[in-house]
């Protein structure tokens, strides 16, 4: 059965103020690490925050590659990296797999943020499509993206024409990107991530930035003070809405964007598994649904 034409319009409706627009008075940095985990655990509360305030601010992700995730290698053991990431998972209910760095270790970290440049070279929405699913195969696949196969089937699955993707992998535009992104970093005294910096693009006021993980309402505060007002959030979709626009989603993101348990929300997903219309993924941590549509 095809999908209802009155899904495709609601689609629309529901998720055309998500992305970048000059009109829109806030601009977003967050400045991340594709390899971090506690950048991934941002992710839930990111999508809330474009569905129900998308319409008052753009998101620029920022690489930072001086700081957690590069020469990690260099800096800390394997099995220390590994133990970080599980107790992350498990605290944050995002999950990601350390037995990565035992079984299948990311040899140059640096090839991973340079190729989300080079994706972002073939426009914003391909690069935050590249940058999701990245991290889904370092976190949930445990895939070494230090090799140039696994970086090209990733622009491949997104839908990236795949030969520009290559030629820019190393091109001199990429590197320039990159270098531009940590220029940004430093004059910005940004030194954790995640950091999100919020500004007015209309008014002579300082930026505000936060740094780590905080509750929903913290991001929510932050954009009503700089507005000058408290705007009314946007309705958020319904559920099968939500699901077929992002395709493969946490338990997680599900609970927090509809204000529900993990409880509430493996009941739903339930309903919708016996429709037919999501599968199941299990991860190490929870579980992730993909949509499949009916």
């Amino acid at each position: 059965m095809k999908p209802d034409k009155k899904d495709e319009v609601n689609a629309a409706h529901f998720f055309s103020h998500c992305h970048s627009h000059p009109k829109k008075p806030i601009e977003i940095y967050m400045f991340i690490d594709p390899l971090c985990p506690e950048c991934w655990a941002l992710e839930p509360f990111i999508k809330k925050l474009q569905i129900e305030y998308g319409r008052l601010f753009s998101l620029r992700h920022i690489v930072c590659g001086k700081l957690a995730n590069l020469n990690l290698t260099k800096r800390r053991k394997p099995k220390t990296i590994a133990q970080s990431w599980e107790k992350i998972a498990s605290r944050t209910g995002m999950s990601c797999d350390g037995n990565l760095w035992l079984e299948n270790p990311i040899s140059s970290p640096y090839r991973a943020s340079l190729a989300l440049k080079a994706a972002e070279l073939q426009g914003r929405k391909a690069g935050i499509r590249f940058l999701r699913h990245l991290q889904e195969v370092v976190f949930l696949e445990k895939q070494n993206v230090s090799d140039q196969n696994v970086l090209i089937q990733i622009a491949k699955n997104v839908g990236l024409d795949v030969n520009e993707f290559e030629r820019d992998l190393y091109s001199e535009s990429a590197r320039k990107a990159l270098q531009c992104d940590y220029k940004i970093t430093e004059e910005m005294d940004v030194h954790e991530i995640p950091s999100l910096v919020f500004f007015h693009c209309r008014e002579e006021k300082e930026g505000l930035k936060i740094t780590g993980l905080y509750p929903y309402e913290t991001y929510v505060d932050i954009l009503c003070e700089l507005v000058g007002d408290k705007p009314k959030p946007s309705q958020v979709p319904p559920i099968e809405i939500f699901l077929k626009h992002y395709k493969f989603v946490a338990t997680k993101e599900i609970s927090v964007v509809y204000n529900m348990t993990d409880e509430e929300t493996e009941r739903e997903m339930k309903r919708l598994l016996l429709k037919q219309q999501v599968e199941r993924v299990p991860v190490k941590y929870g579980t992730f649904w993909r949509y499949i549509g009916q």
